[in-house]
C-alpha cells in the first residue's frame, strides 16, 4: 500500500495561504490607494472650483480697474475742454471716427480699441491756449494761430513717458494729427509714413468732425461741402488711401454723427462760409 506523503499537501496549502494574504494585502492597499486617489481628485476639484472663482474675481476687479482708467481719461479730456460748447459730443464722434476709420484699415482688434480710447485726447494740450485765442470767432493772427498750434507739444507733454499702451498712443496722436501728408503741417514738418499713423488717422477724423461740426466761428458744413474738401485734400492734407476709406464709408460716419447728436443739414447752395473759414486753408480748421 503507497503512502500519501501529507507534507506535500502541507507545504502547499501553506503556499495557497500565503498567496491569499498576499492578495488580501494587494487588494487592501489598492482600495486604500482608490480611496487616497478619490480624496485627491475631490481636492483637485474643489481647488480648481476656487482658481475658477478667483479668476472670475481678477477678470471683474480687472474690468471695472479698466473701466474706471478709461472713465478717468474721458472726464480729464471733458475738463481740458470744458470751455467748448460741443465738448462731449466732439471727443464722442472722433473716438468713433478714428475707430473707424482703423477697422476699414485692417488694423488689429486691439489697435482699433487703443486708438478708440486714446483719441479723444488729440486736444488735451489745449488747456494750455487762453480762451481769447480758443474762443475767439473771427480769424485768428498770425501771432495768435502760432500760440494755438502749440497745443500739440502741450498735449505731447502732458501724456509723455507713460506706461500705459492707450496712453503712448495719445501721445503719437496729441504730437502728430495737425501734420500734413504733404509736409505742410505742424508742429514737426512731417511728411508721408513718416507720421504715425494714429495721427494720419485722427488728423483725418478732426478734420472731417470741424468740418461737419457748430463751432464758435462757424456754422457746420453740410456733408457734400464737407466731402468735396476730404476728396480736394487727398494726397496733399491727407494721406489718399485713408481718404478714400472715409469717402467710401461716409454713409457710416453720418450714422455715427447723427447718432452722437442731432446734425442739422444745410443745403450746399444755400450755406455761407465763415469768416475765419474764407481766409484760412482747411488744413488751419482747429
Amino acid at each position: 500500500m503507497e503512502i500519501k506523503d501529507i507534507s506535500k499537501d502541507h507545504c502547499a496549502y501553506d503556499q495557497i495561504t500565503k498567496y491569499a494574504k498576499d492578495l488580501s494585502e494587494v487588494y487592501k492597499s489598492v482600495k486604500e490607494k482608490s480611496k487616497e486617489l478619490e480624496v485627491a481628485n475631490r481636492q483637485l476639484f474643489k481647488y480648481a472650483e476656487d482658481l475658477n472663482n478667483n479668476i472670475l474675481m481678477l477678470k471683474t476687479a480687472h474690468k471695472d480697474l479698466q473701466n474706471a482708467y478709461i472713465d478717468t481719461i474721458h472726464r480729464l479730456v471733458l475738463a481740458a475742454e470744458y470751455r467748448d460748447e460741443d465738448t462731449g459730443e466732439h471727443i464722442i464722434r472722433i473716438s468713433h471716427y478714428s475707430a473707424l476709420i482703423a477697422d476699414k484699415l485692417g488694423l488689429s482688434a486691439k489697435e482699433v480699441e487703443n486708438i478708440l480710447y486714446a483719441a479723444p485726447m488729440h486736444d488735451i494740450g489745449k488747456i494750455g491756449i487762453p480762451d481769447s485765442i480758443l474762443m475767439k470767432p473771427g480769424k485768428l493772427t498770425h501771432k495768435e494761430f502760432d500760440s494755438m498750434k502749440t497745443h500739440t507739444i502741450i498735449g505731447a507733454k502732458i501724456l509723455a513717458d507713460s506706461k500705459a499702451e492707450i496712453l503712448q498712443f495719445a501721445e503719437q496722436i496729441a504730437i502728430s494729427h495737425h501734420e500734413r501728408w504733404d509736409g505742410n503741417g505742424y508742429p514737426q514738418g512731417l511728411s508721408g509714413d513718416d507720421i504715425p499713423i494714429v495721427g494720419r488717422i485722427v488728423g483725418l477724423a478732426d478734420v472731417f468732425d470741424a468740418l461737419t461740426s457748430k463751432r464758435p466761428y462757424k456754422e457746420p458744413y453740410p456733408m457734400d461741402m464737407a466731402l468735396h474738401i476730404i476728396n480736394k485734400e487727398r494726397g496733399q492734407h491727407f494721406e489718399p488711401e485713408l481718404s478714400d476709406l472715409l469717402l467710401e464709408n461716409a454713409d457710416e460716419f453720418l450714422k455715427i454723427k447723427k447718432e452722437v447728436d442731432s446734425f442739422e443739414y444745410v443745403p450746399f447752395p444755400n450755406f455761407i462760409r465763415s469768416e475765419r473759414d474764407r481766409t484760412e486753408m482747411v488744413s488751419m480748421v482747429l
